[in-house]
């Protein structure tokens, strides 16, 4: 089973920057699609952004600008780059990888955005 596992969440002033990372195992991770996912209190989980492959990348209308997602397939390490947050960001974020019809989850890392 592939194992996933993010890091980097923290409280973080409005208008600030984190930078989450999250390394999946698996020898395939080149073909993995990696993805960040959000859930806040009340709420579905959302996508927030997802990487198909290097050079090709998804955005939520709601980070598109802020956001960026990266991958090194070397390291087996996705990341994601989180700019100008704000409140409405608040939430537990999750790293997902994906192999064909399969799912593979980490358990969050938590983000919160306050002054």
């Amino acid at each position: 089973q592939v194992q996933v596992v993010e890091s980097g969440g923290g409280l973080v002033q409005p208008g600030g920057s984190l930078r989450l990372s999250c390394t999946a195992s698996g020898r395939l991770f080149s073909g993995y699609i990696m993805g960040w996912y959000r859930q806040s209190a009340g709420k579905e989980r959302e996508l927030v952004a997802r990487s198909i492959t290097v050079g090709r990348t998804d955005y939520a209308d709601s980070v598109r600008g802020r956001f960026t997602i990266s991958r090194d397939n070397a390291k087996h390490m996705v990341y994601l780059q989180m700019n100008n947050l704000n409140p409405d960001d608040t939430a537990v974020y999750y790293c997902n990888a994906r192999w064909r019809e399969y799912d593979y989850w980490g358990q969050g890392t938590q983000v919160i955005v306050s002054s």
